[in-house]
């Protein structure tokens, strides 16, 4: 499977090598002669070794970048034309589906489902999700002022950065190079040192369909270097995916800067069972919910809270299917558990599983590692009952397969129960009556909600949080505007 250009990567045994960034529609040598390596969290070996890009090459990503929207065309296109580029991406990503999806489950052990629904193919509705809203979007309107006719018109932020997590790489680098690709901005991508070879496999997709030069540069950077792109002041704009604590720091240099940033973060979102929930079909769903990606999505909903009257009959129906969900390679279609990232994300999740058992919490399944897998960054799927609000698996962002049962009385406890976190991504509400769940899921501070369903990301209309969860957000008309800046121009009467 070859995923680079011949120039730009070898083979080492079976391993591959990589020697190139893709800046300015090139493949250039890096500045850096650092590498990183990519390990397989299921074999925990090395598969390949992609430079690092330092701070000289961010400098020539941001100026290849610069260079495109200060002089390149791109920012002049039509949006029809810019569509029609958006949806070649999409195409070409579509021709290449199969081996995204392996190589995101190779590089970070997403199972092979999933990377190809919920990576892969979820990437190409977004990019032809902006596509489409392209063809009715209006960028400029004239409305009625006070001394004439203004006209309020549309115009790119400029020069962005899109900073990606390693959990589903393809589908948020989509997120932000189709939102800029729509806006006439330009932007250097910025992938996670475990999930590189995603980027590569892109930057090939972006020079089959004839983008301008520099229009999108793609690198892979450590946490140090990755600050100095986002302090770069070639930047108009950032858009991060990741954890609240670099969120907080990134808001911080975008705060000092004065630059625009979108902050898509952390969650720690409650599903709400409510009296007359049909149980047979939302427990499997959660399950679902809960556990997609091995439960390293942040709109992952780990809390359920069920009514104290069908409380046990919840986690009975819980823990069979806990119990009945395959673990192993990510590569069977048939796993729904894969493994987690890496071994401190290992490390993290156990840290927490015994925090829940400390603070007295009933573990009902789970805990430990799977005893019939003897290497491979392995958690079992795990469930606890009689949870706490208050307890840290109930207020803390695991992101790995631990799910944990609260008790409620009365939809106002559910609904404080669900409030009580720092967090509001997502979520869901359970019932017969789906009007009356809607109105359940407004009182909820979340800012995607689902109504007898776990799956909350819908790639027409807005995704992002409430509270520490985030700021802004992406897909949608919204994060369209995201990428935007309002100019008004007052007409002369007449």
């Amino acid at each position: 499977m070859s995923l680079v250009p011949p120039a730009a990567a070898a083979s080492t045994g079976s391993t591959i090598v990589k020697d190139r960034l893709f800046i300015g529609g090139e493949w250039l040598s890096p500045a850096s002669g650092r590498t990183i390596k990519v390990i397989s969290p299921h074999t925990e070996e090395v598969i390949a070794t992609v430079p690092e890009a330092d701070g000289t090459d961010i400098d020539r990503a941001v100026a290849a970048a610069r260079a495109a929207f200060e002089d390149g065309p791109w920012p002049r296109t039509s949006p029809a034309e810019r569509a029609a580029v958006i949806r070649a991406v999409s195409a070409g990503i579509q021709a290449r589906m199969q081996e995204f999806s392996d190589t995101v489950t190779a590089e970070m052990g997403a199972p092979s489902t999933f990377a190809l629904f919920g990576n892969t193919l979820a990437a190409t509705t977004v990019l032809d999700g902006y596509a489409e809203l392209l063809d009715t979007f209006r960028f400029e309107e004239e409305r009625a002022g006070i001394l004439g006719p203004v006209l309020v018109t549309k115009a790119p932020v400029g020069v962005c950065a899109g900073i990606v997590p390693w959990n589903v790489p393809l589908f948020l680098i989509a997120m932000k190079i189709g939102a800029s690709l729509a806006s006439g901005s330009t932007m250097v991508i910025k992938s996670a040192p475990e999930t590189p070879l995603t980027g590569y496999l892109l930057a090939e997709v972006l020079e089959s369909v004839g983008l301008p030069p520099g229009v999108i540069n793609i690198i892979t950077a450590d946490r140090e270097n990755s600050e100095l792109l986002v302090r770069h002041p070639g930047l108009d704009k950032v858009s991060f995916t990741g954890s609240t604590a670099v969120g907080r720091r990134i808001g911080a240099i975008c705060g000092e800067q004065l630059k625009r940033c979108t902050l898509e973060l952390g969650g720690k979102s409650a599903a709400i069972l409510l009296d007359d929930a049909d149980l047979g079909a939302a427990l499997p769903a959660l399950l679902s919910a809960a556990f997609l990606n091995t439960g390293q999505v942040c709109a992952a909903q780990t809390r359920v809270l069920a009514p104290r009257s069908r409380y046990q009959e919840v986690v009975d129906g819980l823990a069979d299917l806990v119990g009945g969900a395959k673990v192993g390679d990510p590569a069977d279609p048939e796993t729904l558990v894969g493994p987690l990232v890496a071994a401190r994300q290992r490390d993290r999740v156990e840290g927490l599983i015994h925090a829940g058992v400390d603070e007295g919490a009933r573990l009902v399944r789970g805990g430990g590692r799977p005893a019939a897998l003897d290497r491979g960054w392995y958690v079992e799927p795990t469930l606890f009952a009689d949870v706490d609000n208050r307890m840290r698996i109930a207020q803390e962002e695991i992101f790995g397969p631990v799910l944990s049962v609260i008790p409620f009385d009365g939809e106002d406890e559910a609904v404080r129960i669900a409030n009580d976190s720092a967090y509001g991504l997502s979520g869901s509400v359970w019932t017969g009556d789906p009007a009356h769940g809607a109105a359940v899921g407004r009182r909820v501070r979340t800012g995607v909600l689902a109504v007898n369903s776990g799956t909350v990301v819908d790639p027409k209309n807005p995704f992002g949080g409430f509270k520490q969860s985030g700021i802004g957000r992406e897909l949608g008309p919204e994060g369209l505007e995201a990428y935007l800046e309002t100019q008004s121009i007052v007409l002369p009467k007449g």
